[in-house]
């Protein structure tokens, strides 16, 4: 893969990167030191110009920085999410010190999503086991969704600001509908239990994964069919759901990941390619069998791993697509402090 472009993140190990929603050009890693476990957070500015990848803006936090997200009204601003359970807006023309600092959850904030549609707010997820939704220009939050455990994930739907989603320790994906009245519920309107048996029968030739309950830590919705959402966690299996049938089962069912997927992501160029990360030091392509002719009387489709990146050397922690160009540009990151951007479209040979 010679058009791989590599840039070292010294002394600090990245958690999550993110391409800007409106150059190519620009991305942004959210970093911790010492593995994030103790010690510093650093939310690094990169440009990606004629001699590679460089350094255009860093920001330094008190804590581990475990997420990070773009504003979708401001091309200078990006949100970090922090170990001491704070959220910090920063912008890369205001020096040092973040413009705006959140501060209600209890624990660890893992998670942070800007709305793409209304573009107005953004939530939030913590292992404090609540996801938050907040408007930019106000340092309380507008509401606060109840999920009960730790939560490793939360992202609105691609196509109604309303609907938000958030995975957790308890094996369950939740759908919230901010429309619906807050009732017990707190706008719950559906919970899928993402390790339920998959359907019969199984596809000839492949086992099913165990129907064991285990933690999701990361999720996704599709951009082209916006009911669809994929999972991934420490069972090494991602699932797709449809959301208009939240009992019935994974839609599709991908594995050969050795270890927890810790990302994954839709293509934003076609509607059955995702992309994941895990703690196996791979990254893998893979498509959802949803464009592949049907084969027997399952009633879903196994997906297909397309290829396969092993260039980090250690656990695979973020990646990213990007929304510009031919359709295969990728960030991904590592704890080797390592970030990577490469062309996806090269893993469709194997």
């Amino acid at each position: 893969m010679a058009s791989m472009l590599p840039f070292q993140t010294k002394g600090f190990n990245p958690y999550a990167v993110k391409y800007s929603p409106y150059f190519d050009s620009r991305i942004a890693v959210a970093s911790a030191a010492n593995y994030g476990i103790v010690g510093n957070g650093r939310l690094w500015c990169l440009g990606l110009g004629p001699n590679g990848i460089q350094v255009e803006k860093t920001f330094d936090t008190n804590d581990a920085q475990y997420d990070l997200a773009w504003s979708e009204i401001n091309e200078n601003q990006l949100l970090a999410a922090c170990g001491d359970g704070s959220i910090k807006l920063y912008d890369v023309n205001v020096n040092e010190f973040p413009v705006m600092n959140y501060h209600e959850h209890k624990r660890e904030t893992f998670s942070v999503a800007w709305s793409p549609v209304t573009k107005d707010t953004f939530a939030s997820s913590s292992w404090d086991g609540t996801v938050k939704i907040w408007s930019p220009a106000r340092k309380e939050s507008l509401k606060t969704l109840p999920v009960g455990n730790c939560t490793y994930s939360t992202q609105y739907c691609p196509s109604n600001p309303h609907i938000i989603s958030a995975v957790s320790t308890d094996s369950q994906l939740r759908i919230f509908d901010l429309r619906t009245p807050v009732n017990a519920q707190y706008h719950l309107t559906s919970k899928i239990p993402v390790h339920l048996p998959p359907p019969v029968p199984f596809p000839q030739g492949m086992a099913p994964p165990p129907a064991m309950p285990s933690e999701i830590l990361t999720h996704d919705w599709n951009k082209y069919r916006d009911t669809v959402i994929a999972t991934g966690g420490v069972d090494r299996v991602i699932r797709t759901f449809d959301i208009r049938n939240p009992t019935g089962g994974p839609a599709s069912i991908m594995m050969g990941h050795e270890y927890a997927i810790r990302k994954l992501a839709w293509s934003p160029h076609a509607s059955d390619i995702l992309i994941s990360a895990s703690y196996d030091m791979t990254v893998r392509l893979w498509t959802d069998g949803s464009t592949m002719a049907q084969d027997g009387p399952s009633p879903f489709k196994p997906g297909v791993q397309l290829g396969i990146m092993n260039r980090h050397t250690e656990f695979v922690t973020g990646v990213d697509w990007c929304l510009f160009g031919e359709g295969g540009w990728v960030a991904t990151v590592g704890w080797d402090e390592m970030v990577y951007l490469w062309n996806a479209t090269s893993l469709f040979s194997g």
